[in-house]
């Protein structure tokens, strides 16, 4: 198509342009940058007040035990920075495979280069399934239209001819063209909208949100609490001052979940290299949260359940005319599709014919055309070229597609100015192609089934085909004809209704399918879309999540916030199962984070109250935060979970936590209390509180690690014989600051067991305001 006369640039004329900074390069990473991985992991303001609280316990306490906790706070933040790293170096190694590429004509040649490496004033091929990657102008143009719906959020396809303007980030569905970049980079339109874009594709998260309320929840109780626990024991402590401020510190350290951020953000990371390595690139971290909330899955018949490869299978004459292989061999030249490819596998070695006037194939048409010896011959859909008569041409187009091929027509008919067919066509013959399906589409789909995910095929082939193909790997329902769906903007409650009386759809325009993605999920859904086609880019956009093969078009993994690198299907149910352990795993996680938030800021407030100094030392803590908290949670985070996603995931940890984390407030502090009062030191007080916080802390690790398997059972038992060791060595105790008084045994036996009939009651009140609801739910 490439006219001749343009040679593009020399390489000495891009050198140029790249030395005064006109390339295309834009930062748009799905991963943050090295400054911004060190700046969230260090410069927090948590972080922020633990090194305050750090050079106050410097300046009051002698013991470099006190001082533990901040050197717990560098390893966290060095982890996280290490761990963050080494998954940026997996993610953007593995984007380099799906980073879009342009054919750009340079020195005569046409050269295929990364998107960033294009210079103003470049010359550009632009074929069907491209994303336009700068904006410019056309300079040749042969059918080209564009879709610039994700930039303007018009659907209909755009003509688009010489000297018109076209925009970055629109997808080419139809025609070829030349265009020469006029404004690349942070010029071009695609990139000023890119803040906005980014926001609205964003993959949303539960986890994420919810994890940023509890973190502004307890920021804003920190400035409350704080003051009245630091005045509250000086006026206790007297002109013990150093011993007040050093208890308080204590307190405010078991205030601040410095973990929690840092697992919920790991734990997406982890996840999406444990995917990497079964091929599967996740674009967004947020996204393997959706994952575990999918509960319909839309598919695209062909790259999807068929293996994507399209074979030659017959071709059935119906009148005679001499040029027919001539005519497909010319069509078959005109484009790179998956159909084009087998006509010409067949038809290639028959002699191609000048034409006139071209209409390329596009989804929205269903059919192409070429004006050859002023006679029109249309390539397309039997039912649309054809129309919706009798003909015995259709009606063995209908047998045939109902066995599960896939049928073309050649017609001689005539089109418009408005690229729409017009008269009457006469069927010259019918082109019978074959797909395969994918050995693994059958066990995929039930293993969907079987997690109660809806299955939906929507296809542009015949309704007889797809229902064909569908009834194959198991989908046994009856197909919808997409030409029969209402519109969605006027007879909405209509449109939804067929979307959900059936599974399978053909027929279905790009539009429509983002209409199905979007109804779908106005009505509650959760939806993932899996495609490779352009046709499929805007139900992608639509979905919650985006699933791409990466044998796809260009625009369609530019879009999905996954891609499937070796193009498998039957990767989904491991990334559906991925989805569901971080989600299901750091629930458990901050359950325990949450725990001891309350119960430390109960005590806090209450021993105030009761003019009691805080039970708690900086170096007892540091044992608490680690074996009751920081050891087991990461993990918790990291272990293997099929629980299947259950939404509301603050309001459970909530349920859970606050209860449980006040029954333990009121037993140590029932313990503390008693012992202070009958002549106990404040060391031996606290030793025993400790002691019964561990036990307490064990009780809840073994209900939220349940099952408990051999290596759960192994991590309770290490961190309790750790914590035993701590308590009965006279060195660790001293480091510690332990003091174990056997006396103290019956007290931590009794408020143990109140706190044990304090949980039966509070999960019975529990369990009745449940079926209480249930019930009335029932009426």
């Amino acid at each position: 198509m490439m006219s001749e006369e343009i040679k593009g640039l020399t390489k000495e004329e891009v050198a140029q342009r790249r030395s005064m900074g006109w390339t295309n390069h834009v930062s748009n990473a799905s991963s943050r940058s090295m400054k911004d991985i060190i700046r969230a992991n260090v410069f927090s303001p948590f972080n922020a007040l633990i090194a305050g609280l750090t050079v106050v316990t410097m300046f009051v306490s002698d013991s470099p035990a006190d001082y533990l906790f901040f050197i717990a706070m560098i390893l966290n933040a060095a982890i996280g920075v290490a761990q963050e790293l080494y998954a940026k170096y997996k993610l953007d190694k593995l984007a380099i495979m799906v980073k879009p590429t342009a054919h750009v004509i340079r020195d005569g040649k046409v050269h295929d280069i990364k998107v960033d490496d294009i210079v103003r004033d470049d010359y550009i091929k632009l074929e069907t399934g491209d994303q336009i990657s700068a904006d410019g102008k056309i300079i040749e143009s042969e059918g080209l239209e564009v879709d610039e719906s994700l930039l303007t959020g018009e659907a209909d396809p755009i003509t688009k001819n010489t000297n018109d303007t076209v925009m970055s980030g629109s997808i080419v569905v139809s025609g070829h063209a030349i265009m020469q970049a006029t404004k690349v980079g942070a010029e071009s339109y695609s990139a000023k909208l890119s803040s906005r874009a980014k926001e609205f594709v964003r993959a949303s998260s539960e986890l994420i949100e919810a994890t940023n309320k509890i973190m502004r929840w307890i920021a804003r109780m920190l400035i409350v609490v704080a003051p009245i626990l630091v005045i509250g024991q000086l006026m206790i402590n007297g002109n013990n001052w150093k011993g007040a401020l050093l208890h308080s510190v204590a307190a405010i350290i078991g205030m601040i979940p410095e973990g929690l951020v840092l697992l919920t953000s790991t734990a997406f990371m982890l996840s999406a290299v444990n995917l990497a390595r079964r091929k599967v690139l996740v674009q967004q971290l947020p996204a393997v949260e959706t994952l575990a909330r999918v509960n319909t899955l839309l598919l695209d018949k062909t790259g999807t359940v068929t293996d994507g490869k399209i074979q030659f299978k017959e071709l059935i004459t119906i009148s005679q005319d001499n040029n027919i292989g001539k005519v497909l061999s010319t069509m078959a030249g005109r484009g790179g599709s998956l159909t084009n490819i087998a006509l010409k596998k067949e038809f290639g070695d028959e002699k191609q014919l000048k034409f006139t006037d071209e209409v390329p194939f596009s989804s929205q048409r269903k059919w192409s055309a070429l004006l050859i010896n002023d006679t029109g011959y249309v390539l397309g859909a039997p039912e649309i070229v054809l129309g919706s008569g009798k003909s015995k041409a259709l009606n063995q187009a209908k047998d045939l597609a109902a066995e599960g091929y896939r049928v073309l027509v050649l017609a001689t008919g005539d089109w418009n100015k408005e690229k729409k067919l017009i008269g009457q066509r006469k069927a010259l013959a019918l082109i019978v192609l074959t797909e395969r399906i994918r050995p693994d589409a059958k066990d995929t789909l039930q293993y969907f089934r079987q997690q109660g995910v809806k299955v939906k095929v929507i296809s542009g082939d015949s309704p007889r085909t797809v229902g064909a193909v569908a009834k194959q790997v198991g989908l046994d329902v009856a197909s919808f004809d997409a030409r029969e769906l209402p519109d969605p903007d006027k007879n909405p409650s209509e449109f939804l209704h067929i979307i959900r009386s059936y599974n399978v759809f053909g027929r279905v325009k790009p539009e429509q399918k983002r209409q199905i993605a979007a109804a779908l999920k106005n009505d509650g859904d959760v939806v993932a879309m899996t495609g490779d086609g352009v046709n499929d880019a805007l139900a992608l956009k639509k979905a919650d999540l985006g699933i791409a093969m990466s044998s796809g078009a260009a625009a369609t993994r530019s879009v999905a916030e996954i891609v499937l690198l070796d193009n498998k299907f039957s990767r989904l149910p491991s990334v559906v199962a991925e989805g569901r352990r971080v989600v299901a795993n750091i629930e458990r996680a901050a359950n325990l984070f949450i725990i001891k938030n309350v119960y430390i800021t109960t005590l806090a407030l209450a021993l105030t109250f009761c003019r009691q100094t805080y039970l708690f030392l900086p170096s007892q803590m540091t044992v608490i935060n680690c074996l009751t908290i920081g050891v087991p949670a990461f993990f918790l985070a990291l272990a293997p979970n099929n629980r299947r996603y259950k939404p509301g995931f603050l309001r459970r940890v909530l349920r859970f936590s606050i209860p449980t984390g006040l029954a333990m407030a009121f037993a140590m502090f029932i313990c503390y209390d008693y012992l202070r009062g009958t002549g106990y030191t404040v060391i031996e007080a606290s030793t025993a509180a400790t002691i019964l916080n561990m036990a307490m802390g064990t009780a809840n690790l073994v209900w939220l690690a349940k099952p408990l398997d051999f290596w759960k059972g192994f991590l309770v038992f290490t961190v309790d014989i750790f914590f035993i060791t701590c308590i009965m060595s006279q060195r660790l105790a001293r480091v510690f600051k332990f003091q174990f008084h056997i006396g103290t045994l019956p007290m931590i036996l009794i408020s143990g067991i109140l706190v044990g009939i304090l949980v039966l009651v509070f999960s019975e009140i529990y369990n009745t305001i449940l079926r209480h609801r249930a019930h009335k739910r029932s009426r």
